[in-house]
């Protein structure tokens, strides 16, 4: 939204509601955000008072003026940067295989392990056993351990890590607009 505050820059912006390409945006509060959008989707908010780029009303220059560099200085800061994404904690992470019910049950077998044996040796229940290698429910950690040591096999694999997300408007992709479903 930096990009359309006070009349800083002239050109063609994109319509934050419905993707379409406005001259004069209007900043409209919908369910608490604040949106630059073209006169066509006005009405699905309601309008924000922005400060004018001419000096006539200092009523809402001297308010206005605070929130929006505030905004905008936010604003900034998040949407300059490079594209790469900051590495974090669940860079780190493992989380259960996709495949683990066939893991389990290609190793219980391998181990020569009827299920009643596993979940014996296991101390749980069979019906867990049979559960896990349906793909019924997600072992717990303990199970998932305990399964692991027993088995030799992992039911872990590495996270596959976040691509970081881009906007697909300008390829033509969808916008708020597009599932919005109007209560007329």
């Amino acid at each position: 939204m930096l990009y359309t505050r006070g009349g800083a820059t002239s050109g063609m912006v994109q319509c934050e509601m419905c993707g379409a390409e406005t001259a004069n945006p209007k900043t409209i509060k919908v369910e608490g955000a604040e949106l630059d959008v073209c006169s066509d989707c006005t009405e699905f908010g309601t309008e924000v008072k922005t400060e004018s780029s001419s000096s006539t009303s200092t009523k809402y220059s001297t308010s206005s003026s605070g929130g929006s560099s505030g905004s905008s200085g936010s604003g900034g800061s998040s949407s300059g940067g490079s594209k790469r994404r900051r590495r974090d904690m669940f860079d780190e992470m493992q989380e259960l295989a996709s495949d683990y019910d066939e893991r389990i049950r290609n190793a219980r077998e391998q181990a020569g392990y009827s299920q009643e044996d596993l979940a014996d040796e296991l101390n749980e229940k069979a019906s867990l056993v049979r559960k896990l290698e349906r793909g019924d429910i997600l072992p717990s950690d303990d199970v998932r351990q305990k399964l692991e040591k027993k088995l030799g096999v992992s039911l872990l694999e590495a996270a596959d890590g976040d691509e970081e997300w881009e906007s697909g408007s300008a390829e033509g992709g969808l916008t708020l607009g597009d599932m919005v479903k109007r209560k007329d």
